[in-house]
């Protein structure tokens, strides 16, 4: 199984308005607004090979709800919202989705039909071109408000634009996502299948997962405290739940500078600048150096 690494990460918000301007005034340049045929409409971060997707709900009558082969991407997303805003889902990129499904079901995953959509995506300079995805979708039963797939990019030069990936606070590239449960040791055979990764790294405080662009971690309550401080409530959690992204920075002094004077809270905490998550719609956001 080849190792995939981070190709975004759903951000999902009540309102994509208040939240575009959170994130405006953090310093990131934001792709405009684009619909998607099922309900729900999104803008991007765009970063070096990766980037956060920030999405709500619009219009649920577009929504099909899920079955057992068929997984619903509005509905998800429809659903985990009714429960509070914050990163829904975890998404590694694809060359090979029929290859995904089989390695998946191999690997003892939940598999569900194929699902491919396309839609039309702003450029920088005005004009509009068409974007294609490949999206192979997997989730584990004790994780609910967790939901993961690998996405094959079918017109990467309509996607990335360098344009939108200067930043004002120096956002460079994925350093990783941040689950927190209370057992990070039960997820350790489906981390491997979904990752492709066989060597994870056990710590005191859980797993860590490299992939092959940016990192997988499951963390406990306590070991996320320990680490961010409290950048997330995570003993009021009532399902395990994605806590943060890591973000890899020029500077996280410049990147809480640029963040403070857009009116933002912002900790640095051990060489990292920190923004809690009810300052970004329910998620942390953790600016680290880049290598």
């Amino acid at each position: 199984m080849a190792m995939r690494g981070i190709d975004h990460i759903v951000h999902a918000v009540k309102d994509l308005d208040a939240a575009r301007k959170a994130y405006e005034r953090l310093g990131f340049t934001l792709t405009p607004y684009a619909e998607h045929p099922w309900g729900t409409r999104n803008f991007l971060v765009q970063l070096d090979g990766a980037f956060l997707e920030v999405l709500d709900v619009v219009d649920p009558s577009k929504m099909e709800e899920a079955d057992l082969d068929a997984f619903s991407f509005g509905a998800y997303n429809r659903d985990f919202l009714a429960g509070g805003e914050g990163m829904s889902m975890l998404v590694l990129d694809s060359t090979d989705p029929d290859g995904d499904r089989a390695a998946f079901r191999k690997a003892g995953l939940a598999t569900y039909a194929p699902f491919s959509f396309e839609r039309i995506a702003g450029q920088p300079d005005g004009t509009k071109a068409k974007v294609a995805f490949d999206l192979t979708f997997t989730t584990h039963p004790d994780l609910p408000d967790a939901a993961f797939f690998t996405c094959r990019n079918r017109y990467p030069e309509n996607f990335w634009k360098s344009a939108y990936q200067r930043h004002a606070n120096g956002a460079r590239g994925m350093g990783g996502a941040v689950l927190v449960m209370p057992r990070p040791a039960d997820l350790h055979e489906f981390i491997e299948g979904f990752t492709g990764v066989r060597e994870l790294k056990v710590t005191s405080f859980g797993i860590e997962c490299r992939t092959a662009r940016g990192s997988f971690d499951v963390i406990s309550p306590d070991g996320f405290l320990a680490l961010y401080g409290p950048a997330y409530p995570v003993h009021k959690m009532q399902t395990p739940r994605f806590a943060a992204v890591k973000l890899l920075v020029d500077d996280p002094a410049v990147f809480a500078d640029v963040a403070r004077a857009g009116g933002c809270d912002v900790v640095l905490r051990e060489g990292r600048a920190i923004v809690s998550s009810p300052d970004l719609n329910g998620l942390a956001l953790i600016a680290e150096r880049t290598a």
